[in-house]
């Protein structure tokens, strides 16, 4: 079943994970890098998430899925080892007109997640509609040798020029072109090289005013 690919912004949103395994550990820790408020529904759950609980990160409702779990959530996710309760979950999120992720039948949700490769504000998913998703995760595990650490500082790097741009000369067609000449150099391999004034002098010669914003990113280790 073809799928429509989408990024959500979840901050702050509610989101209902059934079940406290390894599966919806993956998930909770997605939804929580997210931003979302997330409540998971289980009568015990994985170390992590316990641990998330215990820090008051996520909300751990102790005991099993009961109607009424869902209300005002805006994502749901059926990740139980059950089938008749993730069928249940399913049933009770298409009342509410909820999109539901049923992690073990996708024919029975409305989405599937992806795997994910992510380098700071870089994210490149891999999905297979959730017919095989141990080689969505090989093809991610290959992608990591190509898209590093580098990727995650030239995307921060792009966004602190076109944010300057933009509040400097606001509408001006000029952005356009300095975001298409930085949108064609190699600034990851520049990073990765530790070409840090190559850059600099790049973003001098583009912007022709005083545009670039210094050695953004220099010396930082963590992109994100």
């Amino acid at each position: 079943m073809p799928h429509y690919p989408i990024n959500l912004n979840l901050k702050d949103r509610l989101v209902v994970v059934v079940g406290g395994g390894r599966v919806a550990a993956r998930k909770v820790a997605r939804l929580v890098g997210a931003g979302a408020r997330v409540t998971v529904v289980a009568p015990v759950v994985e170390e992590s998430l316990a641990a998330l609980a215990a820090q008051g990160r996520i909300v751990h409702l102790c005991r099993s899925y009961r109607p009424g779990d869902l209300s005002g959530a805006t994502l749901a996710f059926a990740a139980t080892s059950e089938p008749a309760v993730n069928r249940e979950v399913a049933r009770a999120a298409r009342e509410l007109n909820l999109l539901v992720d049923s992690v073990d039948l996708p024919e029975d949700g409305d989405f599937v997640t992806p795997a994910v490769l992510e380098q700071g504000d870089l994210l490149i998913t891999v999905s297979t509609g959730g017919a095989s998703p141990s080689l969505s995760k090989r093809i991610v595990d290959q992608l990591r040798c190509q898209f590093g650490p580098e990727y995650g500082e030239a995307v921060a790097l792009l966004s602190a020029v076109r944010e300057k741009l933009l509040t400097e000369k606001a509408g001006n067609a000029y952005n356009d072109t300095v975001f298409a000449e930085l949108a064609a150099l190699d600034l990851p391999a520049l990073i990765k090289n530790g070409q840090r004034d190559a850059i600099d002098q790049i973003l001098q010669k583009l912007s022709a005013a005083g545009a670039a914003p210094g050695s953004v990113g220099a010396g930082k280790e963590d992109p994100s």
